[in-house]
């Protein structure tokens, strides 16, 4: 079977800024509040025209130069997202023909913050087996748009971003050499957006009520996170006969620096060995680890060899951890 792994990687931020000072002025908070309770400090808001092919057009772009592999070469995209431009067609659709990858086939799929590792784990098999040579995964998110600005519990935590990698053939030994998925639907209530499908189309009532907009139930989404960023983890390790020992860095899903904490204490790593953005984005789910991942590409924190293991945690409720052994220089 042919080794996978990443060839190259892109994100994109919209310029806004949202800081904690100008959430102070939107609901009944402070900035002490969030910094303590959640790491964040600003998160990045999508201009009025854009939307989320747009973000991941960017970050799509700027991988494939860094991958060296034009968009003609691409065979797979695969956007992970929560927040599609509209119902279809789907992101990946609007982003290969942005791109002029003509010859990709494309899909989008919704794991929510999981996203984007169940997306590198779908593509990945793909080239693994030989059915494609490059595959493109995006993940990105416009949370901004389906984010109640009045519920002082889930305003601040959300951003927009996008973030993206090419995926290939690499030598035998580095690439993916695990992946650790799940899911528990019997919890999807926890954390949800409950209006705009089959269910409950939307309403001059579901529009009134809000229900197009996130509800959490964020004391059991924080325990369930800290359980399952440490489960997958270690079996993502185990899979690739690794323990915590081998981590040299752990790229987590951004989506409190508590939860963060919580993993770094349980694995004993070094903070140095820890990716974190979360002051400066937020939570943009499917976005949150690709971005930290091409940010700590392009300070050159990874070295060829090292082993990066990437764990996230989110809506469904889903999870995922890999192991990633990397072939970059």
């Amino acid at each position: 079977m042919q080794s996978v792994g990443i060839l190259g990687t892109g994100a994109y931020v919209p310029e806004k800024v949202l800081t904690n000072a100008d959430l102070e002025k939107m609901v009944d908070t402070s900035d002490e509040w969030i910094v303590t309770r959640t790491g964040m400090k600003e998160r990045r808001i999508a201009a009025p025209d854009q939307a989320s092919s747009d973000l991941a057009l960017k970050a799509a772009e700027q991988a494939l130069e860094r991958a060296g592999v034009s968009a003609e070469e691409i065979d797979l995209i695969i956007v992970a997202t929560v927040t599609p431009d509209m119902s279809f067609p789907t992101v990946s659709c609007l982003l290969q023909t942005q791109l002029g990858a003509n010859k990709a086939a494309t899909f989008d799929l919704s794991a929510a913050c999981a996203g984007f590792l169940y997306g590198v784990t779908t593509a990945s098999q793909f080239i693994q087996t030989g059915a494609y040579r490059y595959a493109l995964v995006v993940g990105v998110e416009c949370l901004s748009r389906i984010t109640n600005w009045s519920d002082r519990e889930t305003a601040i935590l959300f951003g927009d971003g996008a973030g993206a990698v090419v995926l290939g053939p690499v030598e035998e030994g580095y690439g993916f050499l695990s992946f650790e998925l799940g899911g528990d639907g019997s919890k999807g209530d926890l954390l949800k957006v409950p209006a705009g499908g089959s269910r409950l189309p939307a309403s001059h009532e579901t529009v009134e009520k809000r229900l197009h907009t996130i509800q959490m139930v964020g004391r059991e989404v924080f325990k369930f996170a800290v359980r399952v960023i440490i489960s997958s983890t270690e079996g993502a390790l185990k899979k690739a006969g690794m323990t915590k020992e081998d981590i040299d860095f752990l790229i987590p899903h951004q989506a409190n620096i508590r939860i963060i904490d919580a993993a770094v204490k349980r694995f004993g790593l070094d903070e140095q060995k820890v990716v974190i953005n979360i002051h400066r984005y937020g939570n943009m789910s499917s976005a949150s680890i690709p971005v930290a991942l091409h940010e700590a590409v392009m300070e050159g924190r990874f070295q060829k060899g090292d082993k990066l293991v990437l764990c996230g945690f989110g809506a469904g409720l889903t999870w995922g951890a890999t192991v990633l052994k990397w072939s970059l220089e």
